[in-house]
């Protein structure tokens, strides 16, 4: 017997809807968060197990989620747990009625409806291991510490841009230690024009600048130079501002650097590490972030080409009549796109068959990013291969058949 239910959840409860091969409603409950509602939820399936018999029982269940406490719960249930991704889930509940009607009830039937009929279609939660998902917990959140800390610094520029720009001419990194210290210091244009070459070269020196005599000149020639200005009181409210967005930057900078040595650790324990770390343009922080992202479930990925389609690096076909193109994804894992696209660029200048494949997409007329995506493609075939036979990168095996290919 197969059992199908859908599971829509909320943050402190879920609705559920079993359902038999034929579309039968069996059941359905509300049932809360956490433990309780987790053993409420196996005694509804076992009711209908103990009534039909356990010969070749199998429970699919669809739920818009990968993570979390209740999805571990359910696959280490044994049950099989479909991912289904809220936009599939969107255009499947507009399959099913045009009213634009919608419920929390009215979903966990569509769910399980689409587990019942789409399961083949539907990607199962992977079987990562814990040692996995712990690197996917300090990489994900030591990259949103970057991404925030670049939000920061963009809200910083915009808001000396306004009032104090002479701070954009005298200071290339906004984020920088040197510079966060100088701003705090002096946050307004009076003030800056105060500072000492002593004062700014004393920051200078802290942040383990080069040449501090000479940058220091500058920065305060630059300081110095006449701009246009707001009037006091909304400079020093402009002042204000900053100061508090220094203070946050510099928390996020400190952070950043705090937890990358933890995504570093933790990279380093997993069994794939070495293997990871050895393809080019690899190091242990993107490799942490490529190894958190693709997981570590050794059937997941039946082909590379598999392992390329969720990556997100390779083409799409789009075909109609005697027009065919060949498209970048833009439906994909922006994460894991955006660590294979760094390692990408950095494989350029670290392997020569990198290098090579990338220059003759050029040469075919490809520009910059298309180029640089294929490359991003093939490099993750090449980890596909190696992974899946458990060796380390090799430069002439990973580009013989181009190679080859080139000479004929």
């Amino acid at each position: 017997m197969r059992l199908f239910v859908g599971d829509d959840w909320a943050e402190d409860h879920h609705d559920i809807e079993l359902m038999d091969a034929s579309g039968r409603r069996l059941a359905k409950a509300r049932l809360p968060e956490g433990v309780t509602g987790m053993s409420r939820l196996h005694a509804m399936i076992g009711d209908q197990f103990s009534e039909a018999g356990d010969e070749d029982a199998e429970v699919v269940i669809g739920i818009e989620t990968d993570r979390g406490p209740w999805v571990a719960a359910l696959v280490a249930a044994g049950y099989a747990v479909l991912a289904v991704n809220p936009l599939q889930a969107a255009r499947f509940r507009d399959r099913m009625g045009v009213s634009g009607a919608k419920s929390d009830a009215g979903d966990a039937h569509m769910l399980a409806d689409m587990a019942r009929t789409h399961s083949h279609q539907l990607r199962p939660v992977a079987g990562d291991s814990a040692q996995a998902e712990a690197v996917k917990v300090v990489a994900r959140t030591h990259k949103t510490l970057i991404w925030e800390r670049t939000r920061h610094t963009q809200r910083l520029r915009h808001a000396l841009r306004d009032y104090f720009p002479a701070a954009l001419v005298a200071f290339d990194d906004l984020d920088a230690a040197d510079t966060l210290e100088l701003l705090a210091m002096a946050p307004t244009p009076a003030q800056a024009t105060r500072l000492t070459t002593a004062q700014i070269s004393a920051a200078l020196k802290r942040a383990r600048r080069r040449n501090v005599a000479d940058k220091a000149a500058a920065i305060q020639a630059a300081l110095r130079a006449e701009h246009l200005g707001q009037p006091e009181i909304v400079t020093g409210a402009y002042a204000a501002s900053i100061q508090a967005l220094i203070a946050v930057l510099a928390v996020l900078s400190t952070q950043v650097k705090t937890l990358q040595g933890q995504v570093e650790a933790y990279f380093g324990q997993h069994p794939a590490a070495e293997i990871i770390s050895s393809q080019p343009g690899l190091g242990p922080v993107l490799g942490a972030r490529v190894l958190a992202e693709f997981g570590d479930d050794p059937v997941r990925y039946a082909t590379a080409k598999a392992r390329k389609n969720y990556a997100g690096t390779s083409p799409i076909t789009r075909a109609s009549g005697k027009k065919k193109v060949a498209l970048a994804r833009f439906i994909h894992n922006d994460r894991l796109i955006d660590a294979l696209m760094a390692q990408a660029f950095t494989a350029l200048l670290r392997s020569p068959g990198a290098r090579a494949y990338y220059d003759r997409q050029r040469a075919r007329g490809a520009g910059h990013n298309p180029a640089l995506r294929q490359l991003a493609n093939r490099l993750v075939g090449i980890l596909h291969g190696c992974l899946t036979t458990g060796t380390l990168y090799d430069e002439a095996t990973a580009w013989s058949h181009h190679a080859e290919n080139v000479a004929a």
